[in-house]
């Protein structure tokens, strides 16, 4: 018997994450493990941590004898508005499974743990952006109830 639990991320979670981030149709062009450039992952994963709004949370499984494995990751952000009566909003981001975990409810249950975080915080809105060759994803999404209700944008710098 396994127990899956939800922490936030180390340093030494670090290669974990970016494997995953990496495995990846998408992702394998952002992340190229063969060239990390490591001392940025360490820094960026520090500001993360040093910031009170940011989680990094890994999910990961611990069998009976004490081994254990993290087989997902997502990045938790909250952030002050003054839109919506000044209430924070969550913003969910490098949302990951291990491929070869993917369909056992792993990131169904990352996404509830994420959501209850939010709440707890004080977020009255989780929101988040996906790719839009995605189509699996966001299937995903709309079956925890989220929505696909805004066209997004971004601009590369």
């Amino acid at each position: 018997m396994s127990t899956l639990i939800f922490r936030t991320a180390t340093e030494g979670d670090l290669d974990r994450i970016l494997g995953m981030l990496a495995d990846d149709p998408l992702g394998k062009y952002a992340e190229l493990t063969g060239a990390i450039d490591r001392p940025a992952y360490v820094r960026a994963l520090k500001d993360i941590q040093d910031s009170p709004l940011t989680d990094m949370i890994v999910g990961e499984r611990i069998d009976e004898r004490g081994n254990s494995e993290v087989l997902a990751c997502l990045q938790l952000t909250l952030t002050p508005s003054l839109s919506r009566g000044g209430a924070r909003r969550a913003l969910v981001e490098a949302v990951r499974v291990a491929s070869d975990q993917r369909g056992q409810g792993i990131g169904t249950a990352l996404l509830k743990h994420a959501i209850g975080l939010a709440h707890a915080r004080g977020a009255k809105t989780v929101q988040l952006t996906s790719d839009t060759r995605r189509t699996d994803a966001h299937r995903f999404y709309k079956n925890l109830g989220f929505s696909s209700s805004h066209a997004g944008f971004k601009l590369d710098l």
